[in-house]
């Protein structure tokens, strides 16, 4: 099974056991996240409803990027500039894809609770 997740504002195709390399989240290694802006999720060539869909997630490390060096010059006026920059960002690794979210489960948990107080009433 497959989904496609957004975070950071990047959308990425992720199945049970990838690895992938996200914008910076909070969070140490070994912690558990949860990613639940789903966008589409499927088997093969079907697909499935995303509604309350969640993708487990395991943060591996967190780490910096390759350094991106940034070089302003204006011609003729004796004017360079020499900056440098590391993105920080986390590496996850997929643990798994489905689970109703924890506020689908709340929802239908509160009403399984009314149903039978009101059928009693």
């Amino acid at each position: 099974m497959f989904a496609i997740v957004r975070t950071g504002g990047k959308q990425y195709r992720v199945a049970a056991g990838d690895k992938i390399v996200v914008e910076k989240m909070a969070g140490e290694a070994g912690d558990q996240v949860t990613l639940g802006d789903v966008l589409l999720a499927g088997e093969g060539g079907e697909l499935k409803d995303v509604g309350g869909l969640t993708v487990a997630a395991e943060i591996i490390a967190q780490a910096k990027g390759e350094k991106v060096i940034v070089f302003k010059k204006r011609r003729r006026h004796n004017y360079r500039r020499k900056n440098g920059h590391r993105q920080r960002h986390t590496i996850l690794r997929i643990l798994s894809i489905g689970g109703e979210s924890k506020k689908a489960d709340k929802a239908a948990a509160k009403t399984q609770d009314a149903a039978p107080a009101a059928a009693e009433a």
